[in-house]
């Protein structure tokens, strides 16, 4: 393909994934009544756990409607997740035989999954989070917190940990689109655990250890799984390249 080509092939993908974005978008703004209840909720615990009061706050006219906004986008991105990774997947690797486009659908049914599942991990370490960082607070004070702070705060605690469950699949991908060896891979290891850590101890400031290994355990098993099926892979590639060099042979 031709750059021209590239480009107009980049906006009909961009476009599609736009678009599943957009609808999952009014499904977000319809139900955001909602999820600002269980935004809330880590909030309003503060009053039983630390007997202060704490509140969300608009600090200006404009606020509730943007936050509402922010949070229809973030549920579009999240529920048109299977079209854009489709797209993305498509755009990579053009062209796509029978076999890979099995791939493909392998890697959207891979990725969405955990990507849910490391959002539900960065949900279920938010609470321990707002509990200690407020709890720095000094005696008798009140916790006002900027609700859209608070949202940007969640936003990065909570994509960014399913986005790194995601990262192994992403592994994969390149590796399926020749660009990535498993030897490569498998290289990187000590580079790959000491980031997954790093990332898994900024992303739980805490004394919760736990809560730390509980992000690190399975982000090390996917890294892993990843260079395993890399490996798988790459095996199978170099044995059917080998039979098609023997069939070239003159006998």
């Amino acid at each position: 393909m031709s750059l021209g080509e590239h480009l107009v092939e980049f906006r009909k993908r961009m476009f599609r994934a736009l678009l599943g974005v957009a609808i999952g978008a009014v499904v977000g703004w319809l139900i955001s009544d909602q999820i600002l209840l269980a935004l809330s909720a880590p909030v309003s615990a503060i009053t039983s756990s630390q007997g202060r009061a704490a509140s969300l706050n608009f600090t200006d006219v404009s606020q509730a409607f943007d936050l509402r906004l922010q949070i229809a986008i973030t549920v579009g991105i999240v529920l048109a997740s299977p079209i854009w990774l489709y797209q993305m997947w498509a755009f990579l690797v053009p062209g796509l035989t029978r076999r890979e486009k099995q791939y493909a659908v392998g890697f959207v049914l891979t990725a969405v999954p955990l990507f849910l599942a490391g959002c539900a991990a960065g949900w279920y370490v938010l609470p321990h989070m707002v509990s200690i960082l407020t709890g720095f607070a000094p005696q008798d004070t009140t916790n006002i917190i900027s609700a859209g702070t608070y949202y940007s705060f969640v936003l990065k605690l909570v994509v960014a940990i399913g986005i790194a469950f995601v990262l192994p699949v992403l592994l994969v991908l390149l590796n399926f689109a020749g660009i990535l060896s498993s030897k490569s891979i498998l290289k990187s290891w000590r580079i790959a655990i000491l980031v997954i850590v790093l990332f898994c101890a900024i992303a739980t400031p805490s004394a919760d250890v736990f809560s730390m290994f509980l992000l690190a355990i399975p982000m090390v098993v996917l890294f892993y799984t990843a260079a395993l099926i890399s490996w798988i892979h790459d095996r199978r590639k170099a044995r059917a390249q080998e039979k098609f060099d023997a069939e070239l042979v003159v006998p």
